[in-house]
């Protein structure tokens, strides 16, 4: 990657951390004692412990680590879903997130209605979208479905009209993850054709757990583990270090 491009996202000292319930107070009057005895309803559990990186414009970025590493939160924290308590998160371009399916979408509507409250929730105009639509659906293929209620497409229809929708909003930065853990084979290839197409040509964040992915796509690839950057690296170097946490 050129020194000289510029950077697209730059994330300073970034933490977060959740607040999960221990045990019900079990009334006003307890919850009085147990405040006044210093005794919380809650254990705080941090995530993302002092994040920090930049990505340039264009670079194909893979986020690696093991369940509950933080990668999943770092990338809600980029997609503005959830917000730092300290540190920041600069993004200079429009973002496109694929992060949970269903997201988005209602299921009592159309597959052709949800492309368009999908986009309007990215921020494009009916105008815009009118002028993606038909590259969209043919993409996902699911021309003959469009009319019909999204509850009743499969989970895999789902899958591709809403990464359809992601790849072709004409976002800076596309936010991918786990993409190619679902899906049918043909769906998969798909992506890894597409893939292999913009590399290099777009910017993309793809957190996964697949080495060959990481290996065939990305130009850098970053290690979380316990909420910390472990190794910022080349992809082999990173996906090496990876498989090694198992052994």
């Amino acid at each position: 990657m050129k020194e000289d491009m510029p950077t697209v996202i730059s994330v300073k000292n970034l933490h977060k951390s959740f607040k999960l319930p221990t045990e019900r107070a079990g009334g006003l009057k307890q919850a009085i004692f147990n405040r006044l005895k210093g005794i919380k309803g809650y254990k705080e559990q941090k995530v993302l412990n002092g994040i920090n990186f930049d990505i340039k414009k264009n670079e194909f970025v893979g986020i690696v680590g093991r369940n509950g590493s933080g990668k999943s939160t770092l990338l809600k924290t980029l997609a503005k879903i959830y917000f730092p308590e300290k540190g920041s998160v600069e993004i200079d371009g429009t973002l496109i997130p694929f992060i949970e399916l269903g997201v988005g979408f209602n299921p009592d509507l159309s597959g052709r209605e949800n492309v368009y409250l999908n986009g309007a929730l990215l921020g494009f105009s009916n105008k815009e979208m009118d002028a993606m639509y038909d590259e969209i659906v043919d993409f996902a293929e699911l021309r003959p479905f469009m009319d019909q209620k999204l509850k009743n497409f499969s989970s895999g229809m789902q899958v591709r009209l809403a990464f359809s929708i992601a790849i072709r909003a004409k976002g800076d930065i596309l936010l991918l993850d786990e993409v190619l853990a679902v899906g049918d084979a043909e769906f998969q290839k798909k992506c890894t054709d597409y893939f292999a197409a913009i590399k290099g040509n777009q910017t993309v964040i793809l957190v996964t757990h697949d080495m060959g992915n990481v290996r065939n796509f990305c130009t850098r690839a970053i290690l979380i583990e316990e909420g910390k950057v472990k190794l910022d690296s080349t992809p082999n170097k990173v996906a090496d270090a990876y498989e090694k946490l198992w052994n």
